[in-house]
């Protein structure tokens, strides 16, 4: 697959130029208190940038009918944002198993050696979400990727979205609590050395956006299979498509606004 010509790596990344007061005034940066744009961009990964979690369907459909049952619809939908340990769960709940320790190994090895052949050979971009991508790099914002996917697969994974991207990576794995947890947003944005109520994080499940909002970031709902409910520091996207650093500085400053002045929620773009 390939999106378009190379972006430029992080230690390529080209001068920031000094912004003109008309586009500090676009941008809305006054020059005085240095919140004109979020500190960072916090990226989920599966269902947000790319169309992984459809990998996903195949390799557990697979799993639940190895393990001797059928995956619903529901169920998987509840999964989607989870991490290893509460898809198992769910999994050995859905196929009314027993989740045996030697069983639950099992499953797990079975689970992710699936799931890595599928992501080895090539995940499909969601739309605009490299070009998105690669506006935030350009623009110079510090970016992580937080994901409840394990660092092996993740790392995978980074083959096709490329490691320039990001200057931090938090993975399922790596924190004791994972998404709905505040957690990996919180790590994120520390290992950035941001505070994460001035971030923005962008996300496509329930589970991510609970996780990110917990956390005190404002969150860019890209609309995708699940429905994600509204909050006031969540602002809807149908997808990537025209998003970029620009964009979700608007979408920072509609956040914080509704922290000190609740507003209705609205789709970014609306008046």
């Amino acid at each position: 697959m390939t999106p378009g010509p190379p972006p430029p790596r992080r230690n390529e990344r080209p001068a920031r130029r000094a912004l003109s007061a008309e586009s500090a005034v676009r941008n809305g940066r006054d020059g005085r208190d240095g919140r004109g744009r979020p500190a960072a961009v916090l990226w989920d990964m599966d269902g947000t940038l790319v169309d992984s979690e459809r990998l996903w369907d195949v390799s557990l459909a697979e799993l639940a009918v190895s393990l001797g049952g059928q995956l619903s619809p529901s169920t998987r939908s509840a999964m989607v944002g989870t991490d290893m340990e509460n898809t198992l769960r769910m999994m050995f709940d859905e196929v009314g198993r027993e989740a045996t320790p030697a069983a639950v190994a099992a499953a797990w090895d079975e689970l992710t050696e699936r799931t890595a052949r599928l992501f080895a050979t090539d995940i499909p971009w969601l739309p605009g979400a490299a070009a998105a991508l690669a506006d935030v790099c350009t623009a110079g914002l510090p970016a992580a990727l937080v994901t409840s996917t394990t660092r092996d697969l993740t790392e995978l994974a980074l083959d096709t979205i490329g490691r320039q991207f990001f200057d931090a990576t938090v993975c399922g794995d790596e924190v004791r609590h994972t998404k709905p947890h505040p957690e990996p947003y919180l790590r994120a944005a520390a290992l950035l050395g941001v505070d994460a109520a001035d971030c923005v994080a962008v996300e496509d499940s329930p589970n991510g956006a609970t996780s990110a909002e917990a956390a005190g970031c404002t969150v860019v709902v890209v609309a995708s299979e699940v429905s994600v409910p509204d909050g006031p520091r969540r602002i809807a996207v149908p997808s990537l498509v025209g998003v970029g650093s620009a964009e979700l500085a608007t979408a920072y400053h509609r956040g914080r606004s509704v922290v000190h002045d609740p507003v209705e929620q609205r789709p970014l773009g609306s008046p």
